[in-house]
């Protein structure tokens, strides 16, 4: 089915409305008047700007599909904002946290596992069509293309489509429910980053460790700001952009080198470009942090930072087309009890083991969303935790080609029942 073509195609112009969405959402968020005072109690900043993008394109005004800008936000605003955001954190008290987190990690990679082949069992006993086709027609061929994604990332959801080899008619129906599914998913987590208090109660979980980051890395950055002079912010969007330029030209040079001569390390996706340029982003911006670069922290680091990650979180939310759920809503089911499944499992596990919800929600997606919406997360709860989410996102792309395959064989012995 061809696509429509949007009302906007110029990216300038796309550009310049989702800038101004975020200087609207920013702007009345800060205003003393009664009523955004209360709505912006109810309803998050985050969520806005990552909602009102999507609603645009699901109308057609725009098109996450055709526009280069996410391509553009996740390659070279991502990594900058991810140094920036690295700068002043303190290593060792995030890995104070203890192994909740990767307890929580490793539960949602389970849940995304299990839950596939579990959704896919329970849709065939109603519609057995969907155990149906032939060839490269078998709906679990394209369902084994989302575990990929979801656990790893898009290299290893490639990984899988090479594995597996679904047709591009089936592929392409599945991409509209892992995107659907997984931003749907995140919208939840970004409304409830803004309200973690509940579900910690709830949980009865200790959230102490967590706070103390937050406060150690707000402490240092009061002690240290300043007003910033042009020279500051061109030192800052130096350090940012330069070391994007060094991760992409690595990048460049090690993904390929390792596709042409050790191929078999491709399931650990260590021949994806984009693997290189969020590991070298990060651990520059790890190892700027302990030395005299982290006081660029006192002109702006992370808020610039922050800025850079918000124009990921409108591209991000200009993918999602809420239509698209009535294209195949056989497939969107399966998604849905899919997604409802990992979301059980971690919620079971953070309760026996007392996780707060921000290992939920960031463990989750270091999984569903990987390196691009996992800091993202983060940041909701606050800018300083960014790293957190991209170091378990890191562990995403390690194990996801193989947790991806052993559900593809899952559901290919679901299929056949």
């Amino acid at each position: 089915m061809q696509e429509a073509t949007p009302l906007i195609t110029n990216d300038a112009v796309v550009l310049g409305i989702l800038i101004s969405i975020l200087a609207v959402v920013f702007g009345t968020a800060a205003s003393k008047h009664p009523f955004w005072q209360k709505f912006y109690r109810v309803v998050p900043t985050v969520l806005l700007c990552y909602f009102l993008p999507s609603i645009l394109n699901t109308l057609g005004i725009i098109s996450g599909e055709t526009s280069q800008l996410y391509q553009i936000a996740s390659r070279y605003l991502l990594p900058a904002s991810l140094v920036l955001l690295t700068l002043s954190i303190d290593f060792k008290a995030i890995l104070r946290l203890g192994p909740k987190a990767l307890t929580m990690f490793l539960a949602g990679t389970v849940g995304i596992i299990l839950g596939g082949p579990l959704a896919l069992l329970v849709v065939g006993f109603f519609d057995p069509s969907v155990l149906g086709g032939a060839g490269p027609d078998e709906v679990w061929r394209g369902l084994s293309t989302i575990a990929g994604s979801w656990i790893g990332g898009g290299a290893n959801q490639t990984a899988m489509l090479r594995t597996f080899e679904p047709s591009g008619e089936l592929f392409s129906q599945v991409i509209a429910v892992d995107v659907v599914m997984a931003n749907l998913w995140l919208a939840f987590l970004l409304y409830w980053a803004a309200n973690p208090d509940r579900i910690d109660r709830l949980f009865k979980a200790d959230s102490s460790a967590i706070q103390a980051l937050q406060e150690k890395v707000e402490a240092y950055r009061g002690s240290i700001m300043r007003i910033p002079s042009m020279t500051d912010t061109l030192m800052v969007l130096g350090v940012g952009f330069g070391i994007t330029g060094l991760a992409h030209w690595v990048a460049d040079i090690v993904a390929p080198w390792i596709g042409g001569n050790y191929p078999s390390l491709e399931k650990y996706s260590l021949d994806s470009p984009f693997f290189w340029i969020v590991i070298i982003a990060t651990t520059c911006g790890l190892v700027l942090s302990f030395t005299r670069a982290r006081n660029l922290e006192g002109v702006g680091a992370s808020r610039l930072g922050s800025v850079l990650l918000y124009v990921l979180v409108a591209t991000v939310g200009m993918q999602m087309d809420l239509f698209a759920i009535l294209d195949n809503p056989t497939l969107f089911l399966v998604g849905g009890i899919w997604m409802l499944f990992h979301i059980v499992i971690m919620l079971v596990v953070a309760y026996f083991i007392k996780a707060p919800f921000f290992y939920v929600a960031v463990g989750s997606q270091a999984n569903v969303g990987g390196a691009a919406s996992a800091p993202i997360v983060a940041s909701a709860f606050n800018p300083s935790l960014a790293p957190v989410g991209v170091l378990l996102a890191v562990f995403g792309y390690a194990v996801g080609t193989y947790g991806a395959y052993l559900c593809g064989l899952l559901l290919q012995m679901v299929s056949n029942l």
